[in-house]
């Protein structure tokens, strides 16, 4: 099997560095980026931050203008810090989409959470995004707090999401309560935004508010890219998203997924490619496997269904997706799996 598959398209190694050159402390836009010239040109980079399932990666996918983060009604779908690249004629916004901030009951969501803090050190804005259907509570109030002690304090945003969802009279109260955090926290939103992903309600004012904010350079990414995510992680995420719809609510967090191989089937005509993938979804219990495969396998073919549906729209390529089920007890606790893992 050819070792070939699609890839988002690399720019040039020359004038483009990697995520982690351009976050170095030794890194110097003005000698390590060719610099175009144009002076009026904002760039630079934005994380959204929230409670689990507060609307984070739908935003994102909103504002880039195509799925590059997986979503679902489950807690703690985000697993990775997700990039996804908006740019315009004047200006390049590049957006981190992180894990929602919780309460550590394993390894894997001791890391997700210093993944989330490192994060917030690293970018020029925070939208912090506060679901309109459910009211301030202490987690909001903690994750903003823990912003607010940041050392190099980046500009911030409030972002009232879901507003397709609730009435007028409960979006103004929220809209109130979000600007009481100022005073309360000693903090200053640069914007408060009500705005809804699904509805596309003020999507493109939260685009035009995180520009403003960042300043000015030139554009780390080509023209038309929209991520820099591997795809063999875009399609590990896909088939993850697939796999949380239908479960049980303490199921999603015992779910990873690993591609096993993957790459075009040789002998194929030019015009006719086959992306062959095998990919195992790893639970923990036994227990586990027998709700992930489903009675007489329902639940496996339909998770490689959705899929295979959603992989082939993103990369543009007819896919075969060979999925099973394996057991491997408390992963999430292992730190040579979760490093495997890229955690």
């Amino acid at each position: 099997m050819s070792d070939k598959y699609p890839q988002p398209a690399k720019a040039e190694p020359t004038r483009m560095p990697t995520l982690d050159e351009l976050m170095s402390d030794e890194f110097d836009p003005e000698t390590d980026i060719d610099w175009t010239g144009e002076k009026n040109f904002r760039s630079g980079f934005a994380c959204f931050v929230g409670r689990p399932n507060a609307g984070k990666s739908t935003l994102t996918n909103a504002l880039v203008g195509a799925k590059i983060a997986i979503t679902s009604s489950k807690p703690q779908t985000t697993r990775h810090s997700i990039r996804g690249i908006v740019t315009r004629p004047d200006s390049q916004l590049v957006l981190i989409d992180t894990p929602g901030l919780h309460k550590p009951r394993t390894l894997l969501g001791t890391r997700l959470n210093d993944l989330v803090r490192d994060t917030w050190t690293e970018v020029d804005v925070i939208g912090v995004c506060l679901p309109t259907n459910q009211p301030i509570g202490p987690g909001d109030t903690f994750l903003v707090s823990e912003i607010a002690k940041l050392p190099k304090q980046p500009k911030l945003v409030a972002l009232a999401t879901k507003t397709d969802i609730v009435s007028g009279d409960r979006l103004r109260q929220h809209l109130l309560d979000i600007q009481a955090l100022e005073e309360k926290l000693g903090i200053s939103w640069q914007a408060i935004i009500p705005c809804s992903a699904v509805s596309g309600e003020q999507v493109e004012e939260v685009a035009d508010e995180l520009v403003k904010l960042l300043p000015y350079g030139p554009a780390f990414y080509p023209d038309g890219e929209v991520t820099d995510e591997p795809t063999e992680m875009l399609v590990t995420e896909l088939i993850r998203e697939a796999a949380l719809e239908g479960v049980r609510d303490e199921l999603p967090h015992s779910i990873t997924v690993v591609i096993d191989e993957m790459g075009l089937r040789e002998g194929r005509p030019e015009d006719k490619p086959l992306l062959d993938i095998f990919a195992s979804m790893v639970v923990e219990r036994d227990s586990q496997k027998g709700i992930m495969i489903g009675h007489q396998g329902e639940h496996l073919r339909d998770v490689g269904s959705r899929a295979r549906a959603q992989i082939s729209a993103l990369l543009g390529t007819p896919v075969r997706l060979d999925l099973k089920v394996k057991v491997m007890k408390d992963w999430q606790r292992d730190p040579k799996f979760l490093n495997r893992l890229g955690f």
